[in-house]
């Protein structure tokens, strides 16, 4: 029953239920490499991958950030905070991941190994960003947007043009809804000194730069989809995740105490709904 509750304290401390908002993007890059089906050991080693790379990410996140979840009302009941998981042992959940991940990428392919520890300090980063520049947001953004690269160079060895496409509109995409994430910790960022661009410009510009961002998010997509020339089922994707970002934009909007639906649910499912629309285009080839 303990070690049951240990491991909910560590899902809990991840979030792991949040690797569905770059999983997708993964495999879509996988799929659209191989122009099909990539095989069962690039599906199982990409899980593993994403999964390890995101907790090490979130768990890096975590103890770097103790003190200053401490003091946020919505963030002190984090099991890195009230002393559910000690310090000692997330520093060697971070090492643990972070071998995964580096053995993982060395199973791959070449590139992948080469390219694995530079990408776990990108994915550290982020924490240590906010600290002193409000260009976090894009961190976070690049952060996540490097799964469709990651995705590619597994199946290809290679970097192609519409994966850096894929990857700028998931930037964008997660960023935009990151600054609606952090309109909940305006009052504690400046308090603390946190650099957050809700922070610095306020609401207004706040909710207008996430609009901004998330319109070059489907531009992006749409450059992404051209170049790699998929078709009319990603085209169709591309049109419901207008209707469901202007959606997400509408309820922040309108209250933000939509601010969790909006962030948890919406983009969730807009990552799962487009790797569907696209196992569908690719379907459709055949």
């Amino acid at each position: 029953m303990q070690i049951q509750q240990k491991l909910k304290d560590l899902s809990e401390l991840v979030m792991l239920q949040h690797s569905f908002f770059s999983m997708p993007f993964m495999f879509i890059a996988l799929l659209t490499s191989a122009k099909g089906w990539f095989g069962w050991k690039l599906f199982i080693f990409g899980v593993i991958a994403t999964i390890s790379a995101r907790n090490f990410a979130m768990a890096f996140n975590r103890y770097a950030d103790r003190k200053f979840d401490s003091t946020n009302p919505r963030t002190q009941n984090r099991p890195s905070v009230d002393g559910r998981i000690a310090p000692n042992a997330i520093l060697f959940f971070i090492f643990v991941n972070a071998v995964i991940f580096v053995c993982i990428s060395y199973f791959i392919n070449a590139l992948c190994f080469y390219l694995s520890i530079p990408i776990l300090a990108i994915l550290a980063s982020y924490s240590l960003f906010k600290r002193f520049s409000s260009l976090a947001h894009i961190v976070l953004g690049l952060n996540m947007g490097l799964a469709p690269i990651a995705g590619a160079i597994a199946a290809s060895g290679e970097i192609p043009l519409w994966s850096i496409y894929l990857c700028i509109g998931v930037l964008f995409w997660v960023a935009g809804f990151d600054l609606l994430y952090a309109l909940q910790d305006i009052e504690h960022d400046k308090k603390e000194g946190l650099h957050s661009i809700p922070s610095v410009f306020g609401v207004t510009k706040t909710l207008w730069l996430s609009r901004l961002f998330h319109l070059l998010t489907l531009v992006f997509w749409g450059l992404f989809i051209f170049e790699a020339n998929l078709g009319l089922w990603m085209w169709i994707g591309l049109g419901i995740s207008i209707l469901a970002l202007f959606f997400e934009q509408y309820l922040v909007s309108k209250n933000f105490h939509h601010i969790p639906r909006a962030f948890f649910t919406v983009n969730a499912y807009l990552g799962i709904a487009l790797l569907g629309f696209c196992i569908l285009d690719l379907m459709a080839g055949l």
